[in-house]
């Protein structure tokens, strides 16, 4: 402290709780958070947003007196070294004695702080526990950076929120038993729960060992329901957000990545998914569509299309496995760039059910690569059910984020295929149209289309456009314009009378 005549407050056991209140303190009694100086800057500018959502008196444009601001200074010092329940004794009872001396617009304005100071209690509330005193430890894994979080509770309510951002941990069990070990060494408080997201390696020692550093009995579990499963899906949502703002994702991104990756069994989240559908029409017009996600958004230039060349007929399982086996070749010849194909897959969701991953496992399985491979199972109204793998199926109704991110992609590769097969079936159907002219084979045909886009505009042109386009001949030009308009065509001009 120093000798600046400061009114100094304090000390706080945790910085984010001392911010939290602050910031709580500046929105109930409406004081200014910007970087102006008063008096100043008084008069320099307009308000802020602050002031017209009700959350600053714009002292600036001299919105508020000096008593009362001066008022609300000390009332906000008030707040923060008495607690809000000392706080609305002493707001209640000015409001009271303002409404005795008739002064009715300033028992207003303490009506509407006691008003603010209840909103926030009743937010508070979300957090409380009825176990008075715990830790609770979430992990969320990313590709390249880990983020472990820790709530602290104290008197049933949160008191402090510690993130800890690092880099490659290994496994998830370790990892977990690990951080507790080094946590908990540089700490004198142990409290007598600590609960954690998931299994810790020996977590009977860890509790042995917090025992004896706390002199008590402490429990080291995995909640599995109730409120203590909120609140660690909570502190794992919290992780995973300031995750995501490290590497510059959505938090929403983030859970849902995670989620999948315990859903799975994978030991890390899939930062780069490919997945695959079929589509053909009664086994005529075999096409496949290939989609990208990357950080759980979809990465459209990565998209691909394949023509199904080696199946005929509808088989969906050899179709499939046609596809794949190609994109493993692509891969080996152009994994020195390690872009586009020459960049592997954390996960490769098929669109079907255990019969398409056994159908692809095998050809996974020679190539020797370790990537993860599950299926997407529909239900009878075509929305995503389950994710299937070898030998069975994993629900995941249960879990929304994961469900959510899971029925984006599957509905985003069907709309491609299926938008890839209609584009095929039409350009396949305008090109047996046009070899039914004498003299129009597939290639001629293909060139016709390339050129004039549309058979419509095939239709329209006249001889001496047939004539010029790629690869006619004047015979066939010829038979072209005869086919669509029935006559021969006129060497002079048509004279009207």
């Amino acid at each position: 402290m120093l000798d600046d005549d400061a009114d100094y407050i304090g000390p706080f056991v945790s910085s984010w709780a001392t911010k939290e209140t602050v910031d709580e303190a500046l929105k109930i009694f409406r004081l200014p958070s910007c970087s102006r100086k008063f008096p100043q800057d008084i008069g320099k500018g307009r308000p802020c947003l602050n002031y017209y959502i009700k959350q600053c008196s714009a002292p600036c444009q001299g919105k508020i007196s000096q008593a009362d601001y001066r008022e609300a200074v000390k009332e906000a010092i008030d707040f923060l070294r008495g607690g809000s329940a000392e706080c609305v004794r002493n707001l209640t009872k000015k409001m009271e004695e303002a409404a005795e001396n008739l002064e009715f617009e300033r028992a207003a304005r303490i009506r509407d702080r006691l008003a603010a100071i209840k909103r926030m209690g009743d937010r508070q509330k979300v957090v409380a526990l009825k176990v008075p005193e715990q830790d609770i430890i979430a992990l969320a894994q990313g590709p390249e950076r880990n983020c472990f979080e820790v709530f602290r509770f104290m008197n049933g309510r949160l008191c402090d929120r510690e993130t800890y951002l690092m880099g490659e941990i290994g496994e998830p069990e370790a990892a977990r038993s690990e951080f507790m070990e080094r946590y908990y060494s540089m700490r004198d408080r142990v409290p007598p729960r600590v609960s954690l997201d998931g299994p810790a390696s020996d977590m009977e020692l860890l509790s042995e060992w917090l025992s004896q550093k706390a002199g008590r009995k402490v429990l080291v579990y995995v909640p599995q329901k109730g409120e203590q499963a909120q609140l660690v899906e909570m502190c794992r949502n919290n992780a995973a957000e300031q995750l995501a703002q490290s590497v510059g994702r959505t938090g929403r991104e983030a859970s849902a990545l995670d989620e999948l990756a315990r859903l799975l069994g994978m030991a890390h989240p899939p930062a780069y998914i490919e997945a695959y559908d079929i589509s053909n029409l009664a086994g005529g017009d075999n096409v496949a569509g290939m989609v990208v996600f990357e950080n759980g958004r979809p990465l459209k230039s990565a998209y691909r299309k394949f023509k199904i060349k080696t199946v005929v007929g509808q088989d969906d399982y050899g179709s499939m496995r046609e596809v794949i086996g190609r994109r493993l070749q692509e891969y080996f010849a152009n994994k020195d760039s390690g872009e586009g194909f020459g960049r592997l897959p954390d996960l490769i969701l098929l669109d079907g059910g255990k019969g398409h991953v056994a159908a692809v496992k095998p050809i996974l399985e020679a190539s020797g690569l370790d990537i993860a491979l599950f299926g997407m199972v529909k239900d009878d109204k075509h929305r995503t059910r389950a994710i299937a793998e070898d030998g069975g199926e994993i629900a995941i109704n249960s879990n929304r984020k994961a469900f959510t991110l899971v029925s984006s992609i599957q509905e985003e590769v069907h709309r491609f295929a299926i938008g890839y097969h209609r584009q095929t079936r039409k350009k396949n159907t305008l090109t047996t149209t046009l070899t039914e002219i004498e003299g129009i084979g597939e290639t001629r045909a293909r060139a016709l289309l390339r050129h004039f886009r549309t058979l419509t505009a095939i239709r329209q042109a006249d001889l001496a456009e047939l004539e010029t386009a790629p690869g006619m001949t004047k015979p066939a030009a010829k038979k072209v314009y005869e086919y669509f308009h029935g006559e021969e065509p006129s060497d002079t001009p048509s004279v009207l009378f």
